[in-house]
């Protein structure tokens, strides 16, 4: 889910909740290691900020000014099909599908959007306390967000109030920028703004147990380096889980490519 259009985003964190310890944990993050499985076309003009895996589909939440969407994308061709465009004045982001419904994150406006999974119409929208919006997954019982600080938050759909704050540490301490998250076999998946890592998190201490170093991937795919460009390769953003076919989908901000990635996790 996340990043700012033109320049650095703001760590930020809310006082909602509680929080766990932040202070350095004692124990190292194991390294994953990475191959790629499989390479498939993205839309390059796909600022992505969320993404998630449905029975062949992805669904991505695509941001900027004047360009955020939600889209349903066939995971093999790259092929947008059903779109749903967002008002100029909200810049689109995280995302996760849970009942059948889509809930969608906004950078900073402070509102988020519920769509019907089927038609991808807004059905309703609900206000978040954070001044930012960043990375969303769910546990299928909470939404769970990220707002670009090193804390994560539990929240019931029902009242759409935060239930549990959690913060992520790691052997240095507090792990901020956390970014697009997706939830794994009973681990938070995370991307770290501007940094070529996804970060495994455990739900109960936020501590961060391992962490996958993908800086090779542009090189192994041909996507050139970051650039001061906008319409250009940006950072890494994206983790999408397909539990059946036991596969992650990767990607970046204006990508040519969608990975399929295999973690040693």
């Amino acid at each position: 889910m996340a990043a700012c259009e033109n320049g650095p985003k703001n760590d930020t964190t809310g006082d909602s909740g509680t929080s766990a310890p932040s202070g350095p944990d004692m124990n190292v993050p194991a390294v994953m290691g990475y191959n790629i499985v499989e390479q498939y076309p993205h839309d390059t003009k796909a600022f992505t900020e969320g993404l998630e895996y449905i029975d062949g589909v992805l669904y991505e939440s695509v941001g900027r000014y004047g360009r955020s969407d939600i889209r349903k994308v066939d995971a093999v061709t790259g092929k947008v099909l059903q779109q749903t465009k967002m008002e100029d004045r909200y810049f689109g982001e995280g995302l996760t599908v849970m009942n059948g419904k889509i809930y969608q994150l906004t950078y900073r406006e402070g509102k988020g959007f519920v769509y019907d999974l089927a038609t991808m119409k807004k059905v309703s929208t609900f206000d978040f306390p954070t001044q930012e919006g960043w990375g969303m997954t769910n546990n299928g019982t909470h939404l769970i967000f990220s707002d670009g600080s090193n804390k994560l938050y539990f929240m019931d759909p029902a009242s759409m109030k935060v239930v549990k704050q959690l913060s992520v540490t790691d052997e240095q301490g507090p792990v901020n920028r956390i970014n697009e998250l997706e939830l794994i076999n009973g681990y938070i998946y995370a991307n770290q703004w501007q940094a070529d890592l996804i970060l495994k998190i455990d739900t109960t201490t936020g501590r961060v147990t391992a962490r996958a170093d993908l800086s090779t991937i542009r090189m192994q795919g041909g996507i050139p380096p970051n650039a001061n460009d906008e319409e250009a390769p940006e950072t890494m953003n994206g983790i999408a889980y397909d539990a059946k076919g036991n596969r992650i989908f990767v990607t970046g901000k204006n990508w040519p490519k969608m990975f399929v990635v295999k973690l040693d996790n």
